[in-house]
């Protein structure tokens, strides 16, 4: 019988988690350098540079190939599964990002009864661009390669 805690011994998660992780943090001084201001909340924000979403499935999907071999069918799968995200996350994220701001623009522009349509804007940094997208990508390749290389022994 196996225990749920087996769980912290697969490697893919671990490396899948260390991918997410560090993406996220490397937001925390990636927006400071382009925005010139400190927002920690960027950590747990989606959207942005490197994309994390990326980050995670690529290494996750590298750690598969290294571990059960890149001709494999789970490796394959791990393939598919990152490029339908990372897609996902330049495409349709990304237009949702897009029409949350228009959508916020017509709400602070219109009025209702005297009355602003409503006072809750629409999250608008969902989605990632291409570039985000592949840093988080490359980002995934590195931490997958460095766990290899010197935590899986």
């Amino acid at each position: 019988m196996h225990s749920v805690l087996e769980i912290v011994h697969n490697p893919v998660l671990i490396v899948a988690f260390i991918g997410w992780f560090v993406a996220q943090a490397l937001k925390i001084p990636i927006h400071y350098l382009v925005e010139k201001e400190w927002d920690i909340h960027r950590f747990h924000g989606s959207g942005g540079m490197p994309s994390s979403h990326s980050a995670m499935v690529v290494s996750a999907a590298v750690t598969v190939g290294a571990i059960k071999g890149f001709a494999t069918t789970e490796f394959a799968l791990g393939a598919v599964f990152a490029t339908i995200v990372m897609y996902d996350a330049a495409g349709v994220r990304r237009e949702t990002g897009r029409q949350a701001t228009v959508i916020n623009q017509i709400i602070r522009d219109a009025l209702l009864d005297g009355k602003p349509i409503s006072d809750n804007e629409l999250k608008e940094l969902v989605g990632h661009k291409p570039v985000e997208v592949a840093a988080g990508a490359v980002l995934g390749i590195l931490v997958s390669c460095i766990y290899i290389m010197f935590l899986a022994q």
